[in-house]
């Protein structure tokens, strides 16, 4: 089956929003063993919508559009159905029922402009929307499918999970050629090392196909099967994934959705282990991204953020003669931030981290990207120097990463040689 994805914003066509949307849609198409073969962005125009609907319906076995589902007059994508299929708006009781009910719950009487939204194509099977007013639609004509949702992210991927990927694999199911992808994550390895230790990819693939996906938090390792039967499809990806692991194992810290939290997290509720936090140039970052996890209130017990050289000597009791001597950026700083924070919260755990973030503060000796990251527990207390690069927002997001890293490979007793 051959896929097209359009996406429909002015906000998407000047750069205003990041179409995170077709992303998310192409993951999941993947999945279901569909050839997505191309995508498009089409602003708030209806002659260019239906431009668009001509050239892509012809082409393919199914189209799916996100966005202009909404009630304003900039919102003009079921128009654009309702002239492409020939069809007309029906009024939708439980479409009514839906929004009447949604807001309810948040307090507001329902408008006529929101009711209108209950207008949907007579031809169209109704994908009811539980987080918003804009229903979805599918349509099948020609031996085709046609499929189109909001544009706000979380609305539509609630359709695309609940509805359209269950659909859309009952029509799969018949179909014998059989692909499988798996995704491995690494992290604390550039992509130019981890192809040079992977050595011969056609003897490591044997076929199969391997891409090297970076990202400011890593490397994802997405290895592609193709077979004829699930069986030989599963039992060739598990046996490359083993044979990567044997070459990397130890900078693979997940798989497919995972994030290195969620791994964290089960890490630490396993061995019923409590982690306490000291954060300077990341602002409180690493236990955002430790909250995120639901549970997290069984192993994290605080965090500290101590921006300043007085909240560091005050909160986790830093030598302050010490902080002169080596600076507030440094292993020695790093080390006794992570035992200050563990001996005040009494956890098993306590990691810190201080740095230089750009794009100033930095001097001869200690550059943009300096990170000094402490780690320690009942048998030892220890710091590791990083270098990231010179963007503030990503030297963020990579010292979180290197501090969620060395907490893994401390829970699984794994050296962090490098």
């Amino acid at each position: 089956m051959k896929a097209h994805v359009i996406t429909i914003g002015d906000e998407i066509l000047i750069g205003q929003t990041l179409n995170t949307n077709a992303a998310y849609i192409g993951e999941k198409l993947s999945n279901l063993q569909i050839d997505l073969t191309s995508t498009s962005v089409v602003g708030d125009n209806e002659t260019a919508i239906l431009d668009d609907l001509k050239r892509t319906f012809n082409s393919n076995d199914l189209v799916i559009i996100t966005g202009g589902l909404g009630p304003t007059h900039d919102d003009v994508t079921r128009k654009c159905i309702v002239k492409f299929f020939e069809t007309e708006l029906v009024k939708n009781e439980d479409v009514l029922e839906d929004i009447r009910k949604l807001f309810k719950q948040r307090g507001r009487d329902v408008t006529k402009i929101n009711e209108d939204q209950a207008n949907v194509p007579k031809i169209a099977k109704i994908i009811r929307n539980g987080r918003g007013t804009a229903p979805g639609v599918w349509i099948e004509k020609d031996k085709k499918v046609f499929v189109a949702m909001p544009g706000v992210p979380y609305e539509m991927k609630s359709m695309m999970d609940d509805f359209v990927v269950p659909k859309l694999q009952s029509k799969m199911d018949g179909i014998k050629s059989v692909k499988k992808i798996k995704n491995l994550l690494t992290t604390g390895i550039p992509e130019s090392h981890l192809y040079e230790r992977l050595g011969n990819l056609d003897e490591l693939l044997q076929d199969a196909k391997l891409a090297f996906l970076p990202n400011q938090f890593g490397v994802k390792l997405r290895i592609t099967v193709h077979g004829d039967s699930e069986e030989e499809v599963g039992n060739r990806l598990t046996e490359i994934e083993q044979r990567i692991r044997s070459l990397v194992g130890r900078y693979i810290y997940g798989k497919d959705d995972e994030t290195l939290e969620d791994v964290v997290a089960r890490l630490l509720i396993d061995r019923g282990l409590s982690l306490s936090v000291a954060e300077s140039c990341t602002g409180g970052l690493i236990c955002h991204r430790l909250t995120n996890i639901a549970g997290s209130s069984s192993y994290f017990e605080r965090g500290l953020v101590s921006y300043s050289n007085g909240a560091k000597v005050e909160l986790l009791e830093v030598d302050e003669d010490m902080m002169h001597e080596f600076g507030a950026v440094s292993l020695e700083v790093a080390r006794q931030m992570a035992n200050g924070v563990k001996a005040a919260s009494g956890t098993d755990l306590g990691i810190s981290v201080t740095g230089i973030m750009g794009p100033t503060g930095a001097t001869e000796d200690k550059p943009v990207g300096l990170v000094f990251i402490g780690i320690c527990d009942d048998k030892m207390c220890t710091a590791k120097e990083f270098h990231f690069g010179d963007d503030r927002l990503l030297n963020k997001d990579r010292t979180s990463q290197a501090a969620l890293e060395m907490l893994r490979r401390n829970l699984l007793g794994i050296p962090y040689d490098e």
